[in-house]
């Protein structure tokens, strides 16, 4: 299974909808909460090209986009072999 990293905020919709579809596949993820902390938002927009929205999600140290681009994926059935690594 790849690793995956997914940057939020507590009161973003599209973080908790990114976050619903990874555990629905049984996907661990680690989650870097951005909204407080300007650090960690500076080191998102840096590994994101400078997308400065939540969710940035990486699948494998690949940066796979938001919560659209994850769903678009998913769409296309290109998710799953990403995920299996």
């Amino acid at each position: 299974m790849a690793s995956v990293e997914i940057y939020t905020s507590p009161l973003c919709g599209f973080c908790h909808s990114a976050k619903r579809l990874l555990t629905e596949k049984g996907v661990g993820f680690v989650e870097t909460d951005v909204s407080r902390d300007s650090v960690q938002k500076q080191a998102m927009m840096k590994r994101a090209g400078g997308r400065h929205t939540v969710p940035q999600i990486f699948i494998a140290g690949t940066h796979v986009g938001g919560c659209e681009d994850l769903l678009a994926l998913e769409r296309a059935g290109k998710l799953d072999p990403m995920l299996a690594g």
